[in-house]
């Protein structure tokens, strides 16, 4: 049975002094996270510059939610103005994000204080 996906938002501040959204997910990623992951991103209405996204509490992730990751990447690259990275995945999952293309897209850190640090 499969996790149900939470997304928690949260702020932070980035070792330029700068303002970092957190995007803390929870649960399993899978296809039916899709409202979930999509109206946590689109509810930051575009004016987050920096946004992280948090892995560490993730169980589980699949194709599909990897697609969905995918997505809102896409859409943030079209804004132009955000700034995405990603922290708290497993040694797996770094490497599956790394294959797909991921990291063309959204620097991929090891944790909370370094993705922080590199902002």
């Amino acid at each position: 049975m499969q996790a149900a996906t939470k997304v928690n938002a949260r702020t932070a501040a980035a070792a330029s002094d700068s303002n970092v959204t957190i995007l803390a997910f929870g649960g399993d990623i899978s296809s039916a996270s899709k409202d979930a992951i999509l109206s946590a991103y689109h509810g930051l209405n575009g004016e987050a510059r920096h946004i992280l996204l948090d892995f560490t509490s993730v169980d589980y992730i699949n194709s599909s939610g990897i697609a969905i990751i995918i997505q809102m990447l896409l859409e943030a690259g079209k804004a132009g103005t955000q700034t995405i990275g990603i922290f708290g995945l497993t040694p797996h999952f770094q490497k599956v994000f790394t294959m797909v293309g991921i990291n063309k897209y959204a620097a991929l850190h090891k944790d909370e204080t370094a993705a922080l640090a590199a902002l």
